[in-house]
Formats: C-alpha cells, sequence, structure tokens
C-alpha cells in the first residue's frame, strides 16, 4: 500500500518518490519496488552514501517510506493548534522546505520527528521480517533478572539499536558533507530524535505456571506507540534552546546565558520564527486565512491568537453525533444519531490575502 499520507509524490520509472526541495535539509525518503540500482540511480538529491545504502538495502525504502508517513501524520496532530500547522503543500507549493531552509524551532522539531520515523519504521520492519539485514534483537536471549525476579528473554524483541544505526548512516548522511553550523544543528536534532524512540522501549512480560501464576516469566522488549514519541518532541519543540556557534566552530553554546546548555535530547535552533499568521512562500507559511479556531479558548488554537486579531466569521452547521449511549450486558454500547447544530468559527483574511514573496 503506498497511500502516503503527506509530501510531494511524482511517478520516476520503477520508484515511488517524496522529496522536498535540495535546500540544506536531508529529508529524501522512498518506497521502491524493481531494480535497486536503476531505482536508486534515478532519485534526485541522494548523496553517495545513501545511494549505497540504497542499492545494499532496497527493501528498506518502502519501510522509510512508511516512516515518511507516520511522522507526517504525527507532526501534523501535534501542531493542530498552532498558526504553523505541519501542513506541507498547497496547490503543489514545497512550503515545508521552505520551512527547513530556516534555522527555527519548526525545523528542529521536524528533523527530529521524521529521524525518529525513520527509526520506529525500520526497527518494526525488522521485528516484523521485513528486511534481510535484520530480524530481532539478537542480545535478548537467555535468562535475565529485574525487580520482579528471574525471566528468559523470549518472542520478539525490537531490534532498536539497528533502527538507530541504519536512521543514523541513511539520515545523517547528507550533512556530514559540510560540517558547518546548520549540519551541526540537523545533525543534533536527528540524534534527539533517535534517541527519543529508544527511550520508550518498555519490557512486555507473559506468565507461565500453574493458574497463570508468574512463577516462570518470558519477557520482550517492544517500542512504545509513536504518539509517546511525539508528545515526547513536542514537550522538547517547547523546551527548544536558542543557541549560536561557539568560536571554534566545533559545537554550540547558548545564546542567552541564563538558559541551560543544552543535553543531547534537548532541541536546538539558531533563528527566532515566523509568526505564520500570512502566507509567505519564503517562511513556508499558509497562514491561518480559514482555520478553525476556538472561541473559548485562551490557549494558542484561540480566536485571537489563530486568527493574528483580524477577527473570525462564523457560520452554523447541522452534524450528525452519536448521542444517549447505553451499556448493555455483556459487551455492548449501543448509541442513537443526533442532529447537533454548532457554531464553526474560522479566521478572517488579511486584506490582501495573496502570497508574499520577498524574493
Amino acid at each position: 500500500n503506498m497511500n502516503f499520507l503527506s509530501g510531494i509524490w511524482w511517478s520516476l520509472p520503477l520508484v515511488l518518490v517524496w522529496a522536498t526541495p535540495p535546500v540544506t535539509s536531508s529529508w529524501w525518503y522512498m518506497g521502491a519496488v524493481g531494480s535497486s540500482r536503476v531505482m536508486c540511480d534515478n532519485v534526485p538529491g541522494l548523496v553517495s552514501r545513501q545511494r549505497q545504502l540504497c542499492r545494499r538495502h532496497p527493501e528498506a525504502m518502502l519501510s522509510i517510506g512508511r516512516g515518511v508517513a507516520a511522522w507526517t501524520a504525527e507532526c501534523q496532530h501535534q501542531f493542530r493548534r498552532h498558526r504553523w500547522d505541519c501542513n506541507a503543500l498547497e496547490r503543489g507549493q514545497r512550503l515545508l522546505g521552505r520551512v527547513l531552509l530556516r534555522s527555527s524551532r519548526e525545523s528542529a522539531f521536524v528533523h527530529a520527528i521524521s529521524s525518529a520515523g525513520v527509526v520506529f519504521a525500520i526497527t518494526r520492519a525488522c521485528s516484523q521480517g521485513e528486511l534481510k539485514s535484520c530480524s530481532c534483537d539478537p542480545k535478548k536471549k537467555g535468562s535475565a533478572k529485574d525487580s520482579k525476579g528471574h525471566f528468559d528473554w523470549g518472542g520478539c524483541s525490537d531490534n532498536i539499536d539497528y533502527g538507530i544505526k541504519f536512521a543514523r548512516a541513511f539520515v545523517d548522511a547528507k550533512e556530514w558533507k559540510g560540517k558547518d553550523a546548520r549540519a551541526l544543528m540537523n545533525l543534533h536534532n536527528n540524534r534527539a530524535g533517535r534517541k527519543a524512540v529508544k527511550r520508550f522501549l518498555k519490557q512486555e512480560c507473559k506468565c507461565h505456571g500453574v493458574s497463570g501464576s508468574c512463577t516462570l516469566r518470558t519477557c520482550w522488549l517492544a517500542m512504545a506507540d509513536f504518539r509517546k514519541t511525539g508528545d515526547y518532541l513536542w514537550k522538547k519543540y517547547n523546551g527548544a534552546i536558542q543557541v549560536v556557534m561557539n568560536q571554534d566552530g566545533t559545537g554550540f553554546t547558548v545564546a542567552n546565558k541564563k538558559f541551560k546548555k543544552p543535553t543531547k535530547n534537548d532541541l536546538v535552533y539558531f533563528e527566532s520564527s515566523p509568526d505564520y499568521c500570512i502566507r509567505d512562500r519564503d517562511v513556508g507559511s499558509l497562514g491561518t486565512a480559514g482555520r478553525v479556531c476556538n472561541q473559548t479558548s485562551r490557549g494558542m488554537d484561540s480566536c485571537e491568537v489563530m486568527c493574528c486579531g483580524r477577527g473570525y466569521d462564523t457560520s452554523r452547521v447541522s452534524r450528525m453525533t452519536k448521542c444517549e449511549c447505553k451499556f448493555h450486558w455483556c459487551c455492548a454500547v449501543r448509541c442513537q444519531d443526533c442532529l447537533e447544530v454548532v457554531d464553526i468559527h474560522t479566521c478572517k483574511a488579511p486584506k490582501s490575502a495573496g502570497w508574499i514573496s520577498r524574493t
């Protein structure tokens, strides 16, 4: 199933490709069938190391495509109440690429969540036997001990170390060419995304014994739902640290000395974000005209904040909802269909609603 959620897709011989413009960012992903050499040689924007990995592991490219779908959906979920909603496209405009041109918080989040998406997808593919180069975690064998006592490793532990290793080699390859400030920022945020997936690796166990007692246990390690990674990186986005390059050009220092030095888990950025209030190609902004806002909220999704002070229109719509739901023994919930009339508030457009471009 090649029905990916977001991105710019077009047909090439034997390949479907998702790509952003050839900017300093490193996000090129694909799902592939057919000759790996033909496929990999026809993907624009790949550096030599990425082409080598593509030829060596053509089956992994489909998994990477699934990773694109996962992180795009998660990014849109996390930003659903904000002016910039991680919506990459409108009428073919490559807006996400414009966002990545900037060294902003949004770019930091996109690099982290997309790197995490590749880790998650490759690791899952290993466990499901879809890749020739990996399988379940080979280190989880024999007996071990935890706070509950002894147990045996069994089942299929997610091979998170392989997923991280592959994602690091493929995603980071473009940044290794030039260790400039932007490359160092991208590498830092890529790594933070990879670490976030491993953070939520959890031990699951099955009990064996008389009447289901846990005298004997078989355990394995499994990744948590990707939403946990998204929620964690969202918190890191809100607490992202603005940095500047240090004098010798080998790392970062905080832009404001009052803030703590970033750890490997923190997201970092160089420049402040635009307000995303109006349609602006140069910053990758669709603007907020027409966005639904919450009249009663005091947060980022409020009509005052979302509409940037331009005001909003209200329309009354009818919709069907489930109501008067009752629980029936044993295991059923039955509801009635009710007609509900609600007010929908949408942001007004600025007086000049066209695209702004500074070039």
